[in-house]
């Protein structure tokens, strides 16, 4: 996992912020105690914060999580060696991409993106676009290939393998680069079907040069994660895709764009539609809706460009720091160029 030969790294801002705290429904960075009382206290004490017990508790839940993401990566490591030793593949065929998983409808959108000549307003022709967001809803895999692979998750949820979870916001869900489904379904889903489509729809945050990615899938369900808070992707560009099964409401939403809030955020809601996906911004704010009934699974590719992370990392709006990583890392990359002129097309650089 290189990018024109360099490593992926991540920013130290990892440890630091955007540290989701659940029972209080907040977003919190954490340097210290003092800081943390600081920056929070007020929005804390508002959800309920309000004793030095109910204080004490948070701050070490927050540690916990610190100490969980620096212990991360080696795990990460260690349980992609024990699940591709041990695991027995239930359904081995979805672990590489074939054309014949995915609908003759992305198909053709493929088609037209690398035909001579494609624009964006071709394209808006086989995409349903949703008001001035740059949200898109399109086609992606066949009803088929959507069965078998959450077939597959279900299997793997049930065998006594190691399990990372995605996120903190999402207890249920499946690391697909643990699983071993990077190198042969995802890196080629991701270079050679999606970045044509991405270089139309957003040519000015790396759409045609998104060099890595992370995946995993979420599942909610009555009696686990039933919804999402409100949040954005670590992400240049976000494809989520409905893999099923059956579901009510759970309706996904849409707010402001995270670096240009308003002052009262103008929200839509989408349903989603079964093997069906929704392209949007990584830090366009979003959630999940309540699922009534049933059981939903979608699958999350956070499509990164290092291009344009390496300017500005999107989870602390500062230049990154960048430290080691495994794998894809956050898709960052050492520059070797000065600061590129806002002017130039960053994807030709790299």
């Amino acid at each position: 996992n290189m990018s024109a030969g360099r490593p992926f790294l991540a920013c130290a801002c990892f440890f630091s912020d955007n540290i989701f705290v659940a029972r209080y429904g907040l977003h919190v960075r954490y340097r210290d105690e003092e800081q943390l009382r600081r920056d929070h206290g007020r929005a804390l004490r508002e959800r309920g914060c309000r004793s030095e017990e109910e204080f004490a508790a948070l701050l070490r839940e927050i540690e916990a999580e610190v100490q969980r993401r620096k212990e991360l990566v080696q795990q990460s490591v260690e349980r992609r060696a024990i699940i591709s030793e041990c695991y027995q593949r239930k359904h081995p065929q979805v672990y590489t991409l074939q054309d014949s998983f995915l609908a003759p409808g992305f198909l053709e959108i493929v088609r037209y993106c690398t035909s001579p000549g494609a624009q964006l307003h071709g394209l808006l022709r086989y995409i349903q676009s949703f008001s001035d967001k740059r949200i898109y809803r399109l086609p992606v895999f066949t009803e088929e290939f959507c069965q078998a692979l959450v077939d597959e998750l279900e299997n793997f949820e049930q065998s006594d393998m190691p399990k990372g979870r995605p996120n903190t916001m999402n207890n249920y869900g499946v690391l697909l680069n643990e699983l071993g489904m990077d190198e042969t379904l995802l890196t080629p889903l991701r270079e050679k079907y999606l970045q044509p489509i991405t270089a139309l729809l957003y040519p000015d945050w790396g759409g045609a040069c998104l060099d890595s990615h992370r995946a995993f899938v979420v599942k909610y369900s009555l009696h686990e994660d039933l919804d999402l808070s409100s949040h954005y992707d670590n992400a240049e560009v976000t494809l989520n895709v409905s893999l099923g099964k059956n579901f009510t409401e759970g309706n996904l939403y849409f707010g402001d764009f995270s670096r240009e809030p308003t002052p009262v955020p103008r929200y839509i809601e989408i349903e989603h539609l079964g093997a069906q996906g929704l392209l949007h911004l990584g830090g366009q704010i979003h959630g999940a809706l309540p699922i009534t009934s049933g059981e939903r699974w979608n699958l999350i590719i956070w499509l990164r460009s290092s291009a344009i992370r390496n300017q500005l990392c999107p989870m602390c709006n500062k230049k990154p720091q960048l430290v080691e990583a495994e794998g894809f890392g956050d898709g960052f990359t050492e520059t070797l160029q000065d600061p590129v002129p806002e002017t130039v097309d960053l994807c030709s650089l790299w």
